[in-house]
């Protein structure tokens, strides 16, 4: 990759090709920079509709400086963990949660799945999570207490009285299921509103294709999640494995 960090007018370039409606892979191709760089700033940046060079070299930045001023103790050997490079983690893990943030997680409940995500034991303490994220305990709260009410985390008795804080391997399963209940319950709610506005009617005709529309689409996602399920238990190949 050449030249490092993305200069200001490589982020130029990467607006002007967003407002041209380019493709990722043809900007990072007319930069020769990786796709997954380009993706990277543009998703932690605003997204795609919204992203500003201006404001983009900014942030980048601010967020530079506050890693130079006040980098988590021991965060470095932990995620250089297996040979990782730190930097690559601190970027993927930024750009992550943006896309978290974009599915309607808040900015803290986003980078604290996030940050038990990333965890190898994909699991921590209140107190390790206000250590790496470097924010109070009472946000770690907050946060938990949310992605617990929607099955994202569960909690574990740790040593002494210590809880530690769970991403749970079912959690995008049970997500998969709660989504799919969700949109039965908008299919019924529909149909029922067929009754009251009149058969044949337009309003009716349109809650009806609604209905129709959601039911097809709650089954087919409770099925597959079914399907699916055994894969999110998968475990990686040992050398043993891989040579018989």
């Amino acid at each position: 990759m050449p030249g490092g960090r993305l200069t200001q007018p490589e982020r130029q370039q990467i607006a002007l090709g967003l407002a041209d409606g380019l493709a990722y892979a043809e900007i990072a191709r007319r930069l020769e920079r990786p796709t997954s760089t380009i993706t990277r700033e543009v998703m932690r940046n605003g997204g795609p509709t919204a992203y500003r060079a201006d404001l983009a070299h900014r942030a980048t930045e601010r967020r530079a400086h506050r890693r130079r001023q006040a980098a988590p103790r021991g965060a470095d050997a932990l995620e250089q963990a297996h040979g990782r490079d730190a930097e690559a983690v601190r970027e993927y893990e930024e750009m992550f949660t943006t896309v978290m943030m974009a599915s309607g997680m808040t900015a803290m409940t986003a980078r604290v799945m996030v940050c038990l995500t990333l965890t190898d034991t994909g699991s921590l303490t209140a107190s390790e999570l206000v250590q790496r994220l470097q924010v109070s305990p009472a946000s770690i709260s907050k946060a938990i207490t949310f992605l617990e009410s929607q099955a994202f985390v569960r909690r574990e008795q740790g040593e002494g009285r210590r809880e530690r804080y769970v991403v749970d391997d079912d959690i995008w399963y049970e997500t998969m299921v709660a989504s799919a209940r969700s949109l039965a319950q908008i299919v019924e709610t529909a149909r029922q509103g067929v009754g009251v506005l009149g058969p044949g009617t337009p309003a009716a005709t349109r809650l009806e294709n609604i209905a129709r529309f959601l039911d097809f689409v709650s089954e087919s996602t409770a099925r597959a999640a079914e399907q699916a399920r055994e894969i999110l238990h998968t475990k990686p190949e040992t050398p043993s494995d891989s040579t018989t």
